[in-house]
């Protein structure tokens, strides 16, 4: 890290897309002071993520140039002023939806969905709508507020959430977007679920954490799918009664053998047209379908309509595992700490800031467990 440039500038070494469809460019990136309730955070750990890639291919659009990464965590090194929930020092997990507390979205515990994070994905901005990054005298755009595949951000106050000391740095940062989309699924979407069937489509670093979150809710079986042998052989590790080998069987006619009626709750956590396809095919009457994986921004999906109404099947989407990551968050690293939630075996490769396309790479290529980056 630099201390400041010759403009009286924070600098920072920064993973930046120009362009969809190119490779990430190491830059040098200026940064401004934290303003008013922002708080400038030294990161620790990134997650790569499928919602990048998503940007990186052109998948789905963003402000652009931006430095991207949105799973993270790192220590505050400064505060600007009226800042009140964290102070130098503190470790924070970075939250990509920051929420405003007032909205009618945060009033009733879904914060997820709140309108400021609505507007600060749209804009490419802060809270106000401008950037506090640089790059050869233009501006830069924040990456949903959180910009962390890098060795400093200023975000806002409501992007981050303190944390114990001595919470692993890998474990806290998966936890702010892979693993509470997936044990959150899990525990606000399912709820208990004592020998209720569950299917996870994908055996990525969400859905290995459904896999732990329907764990923990006490579904059985829990059946996984996925074309990737050693992902499926990582998802019985973590508590997968069933694997399916989506690449060799038909996906329907090998879940409705291990339970003839179909299962209650289908999680698609791909983000494909056949994947959600498979998992509405795969339900019992009263079932329902959860999609939680982000794809193509012009991906549809069908399905029979007399299959939904003469079955009382459901189909819904499910955001950030649809929790209250503030009271969510914390309530999984503690079980994290008790030992109910092994989230280390989660952990896949580490990366260097200068490797940051070779991570994307093997995400795209099918690397087991969540791959992190460190600065």
């Amino acid at each position: 890290m630099t201390s400041s440039g010759a403009e009286g500038l924070l600098r920072t070494r920064a993973a930046v897309l120009h362009e969809p469809a190119t490779p990430l460019v190491i830059e040098d990136v200026a940064l401004d002071e934290p303003q008013a309730q922002e708080v400038l955070v030294g990161i620790l750990a990134a997650g790569i993520c499928h919602s990048d890639y998503h940007y990186m291919r052109g998948d789905l659009s963003c402000p652009l140039p931006a430095v991207l990464g949105h799973e993270g965590c790192g220590v505050v090194e400064a505060v600007g002023p009226g800042v009140t929930r964290v102070a130098p020092g503190d470790r924070v997990v970075l939250m990509w939806r920051p929420a405003c507390g007032h909205c009618r979205f945060c009033l009733t515990g879904r914060p997820a969905l709140c309108e400021i994070g609505q507007r600060s994905r749209q804009t490419g901005g802060l809270l106000d709508g401008t950037s506090r990054l640089h790059l050869r005298g233009a501006e830069v755009k924040h990456f949903l507020g959180v910009s962390c595949l890098a060795e400093r951000s200023v975000v806002a106050e409501q992007s981050v959430l303190r944390v114990a000391p001595d919470t692993p740095v890998e474990i806290a940062a998966m936890a702010g977007c892979a693993v509470v989309t997936g044990v959150g699924v899990a525990l606000n979407v399912i709820g208990d679920a004592p020998g209720r069937a569950v299917l996870v489509l994908g055996a990525g670093g969400v859905g290995l954490s459904c896999v732990m979150g329907a764990m923990l809710v006490g579904a059985d079986p829990i059946i996984v799918a996925d074309l990737s042998p050693d992902k499926l052989a990582l998802a019985a590790e973590l508590g997968a009664s069933h694997l399916i080998h989506a690449g060799e069987e038909d996906v329907v006619e090998a879940v409705t053998g291990i339970c003839p009626g179909g299962v209650d709750w289908a999680i698609e956590a791909v983000g494909l047209t056949q994947t959600l396809e498979q998992a509405i095919g795969c339900l019992a009457s009263a079932g329902t379908a959860v999609a939680i994986g982000l794809g193509h921004k012009d991906a549809r999906f069908s399905a029979r309509i007399n299959h939904l109404v003469q079955g009382d099947r459901g189909v819904r989407g499910s955001l950030y595992g649809s929790s209250n990551t503030p009271l969510d968050i914390p309530r999984i690293l503690r079980l994290h700490a008790s030992g109910r939630l092994p989230l280390d075996r989660l952990l896949g490769r580490t990366y260097p800031l200068d490797a940051v396309n070779d991570a994307y790479e093997d995400l795209a290529t099918g690397a087991v467990g969540r791959g992190l980056m460190k600065p």
